[in-house]
């Protein structure tokens, strides 16, 4: 399965990721995007996108390990992937009508977002 991962770049930018090659993605409380980290799977693909002044899909990383044991504190450990050759705006994203009916449209605080092959595709240029 694919993923988008928000953070805000002033916390934990697509950088410091790049820089520390792997990171625990914890300390998210909404219930939805809780059920999305306890769902993922080592080798899920992910998008890393910046909110803030950025607002845009940034870069890649993968799912290494899943510990669901704290069903509220899931830990998902990822490494980095590479930084994308052209930043994917929000702007861009609500302007594509594969994106209708995304959470990361519909739902614009939600800090994990499935996303669909084709969706995937689009934001990595892959």
């Amino acid at each position: 399965m694919d993923y988008l991962l928000k953070t805000e770049p002033t916390v934990y930018s697509f950088a410091d990721l790049l820089r520390e090659q792997h990171t625990v993605w914890d300390g998210v409380s909404n219930p939805v995007a809780l059920k999305h980290l306890r769902a993922m799977k080592p080798g899920d693909r992910l998008v890393i996108y910046e909110t803030g002044d950025h607002k845009s899909a940034v870069g890649t990383a993968e799912v290494v390990s899943v510990d669901v044991s704290d069903p509220k504190n899931p830990q998902v450990k990822i490494k980095a992937g590479k930084p994308l050759a052209k930043r994917v705006t929000l702007a861009e994203v609500k302007a594509n009508k594969i994106f209708a009916d995304s959470p990361l449209v519909r739902q614009g605080r939600l800090s994990v977002v499935p996303l669909t092959r084709e969706q995937f595709r689009f934001l990595t240029g892959e």
